[in-house]
């Protein structure tokens, strides 16, 4: 009977636990999920070596990378430059098609552009667990930090 009673409760606990399980196949239905990260309009994907939209304001310069399109999703960047500075990164596009890149976004982003800041450059390291959003925000920043003629300082 005592055998019973354990291999009863050791099925009931992997039910539960599999039932559980949240997959990063499946959308979030809830009316409080919304896609993080992502602002504007998604632009055709394009492959992060065309220029993107530069505007220059007296001593700042904002410059749109390119939409760079990755396995998860697409992903671009905005650099602000200011006085010979990348002063701020801005992500305009990440990836958002499901919950598990949503939460892996919502870790990644502020990361890479934290890295970004303080390297001066796109030259950064991938962040662990979001590659893919990695290179593509590093290429989409690459490309807008190159369509504003900006020089990394030594």
């Amino acid at each position: 009977m005592r055998r019973i009673t354990m291999w009863f409760l050791a099925t009931i606990a992997v039910v539960v636990l599999l039932f559980s399980y949240r997959t990063s196949t499946g959308t979030d239905s809830s009316p409080s999920a919304a896609p993080a990260m992502v602002t504007g309009p998604v632009a055709p994907a394009e492959t992060g070596t065309s220029r993107g939209t530069v505007a220059r304001s007296g001593s700042t310069t904002v410059a749109d990378g390119p939409v760079v399109q990755t396995k998860r999703g697409n992903v671009q960047v905005q650099a602000s430059i200011s006085g010979g500075r990348i002063t701020e990164v801005t992500p305009m596009t990440v990836p958002s098609t499901n919950n598990r890149s949503r939460e892996i976004n919502k870790r990644a982003v502020p990361q890479l552009r934290t890295e970004a800041l303080a390297a001066q450059s796109a030259q950064i390291d991938a962040v662990s667990g979001a590659t893919a959003t990695s290179e593509g925000y590093t290429k989409s920043l690459q490309a807008a930090l190159d369509s504003a003629q900006f020089q990394a300082k030594p």
